[in-house]
């Protein structure tokens, strides 16, 4: 990790790098405007980023397991609403993957990584 960059910091770029993919996703999905925001919710919620934690995790890397696991660790006074603290802890070390990839130019990766997580999302979606 680069010098000053904690994993907080992680998380918090990686939450916006997450909901910048799913964006992109449902666009090139042709999804209408009006169906964006739900549709990108089944994505980016604790609940289902957790679930996404799980289902990839054997596929990640060494270091990967390591920076999400490092995430998941994190102590942190929030929580989302809608997930449990398990859930919410979960979802956070997903974050810090997809901010530390960012974070190292490792775009490649991390689009494979979000692909997976997608794949693996649809499998295990509640709807």
């Amino acid at each position: 990790m680069a010098q000053g960059v904690g994993i907080a910091e992680l998380a918090y770029l990686g939450d916006a790098v997450f909901e910048l993919l799913v964006r992109d996703m449902l666009l090139n999905e042709g999804v209408p405007f009006r169906d964006m925001s739900r549709r990108a919710k089944d994505y980016v919620s604790a609940v289902a980023q957790s679930a996404m934690y799980h289902h990839i995790f054997d596929a990640l890397s060494e270091v990967e397991q390591a920076m999400m696991k490092r995430g998941r660790n994190l102590h942190g006074a929030s929580r989302a609403k809608s997930a449990n603290v398990s859930e919410y802890r979960h979802a956070t070390g997903l974050e810090v993957l997809f901010g530390y990839l960012h974070h190292q130019g490792e775009l490649a990766r991390l689009q494979e990584i979000f692909t997976l997580c997608i794949r693996r999302g649809e499998l295990c979606s509640p709807a």
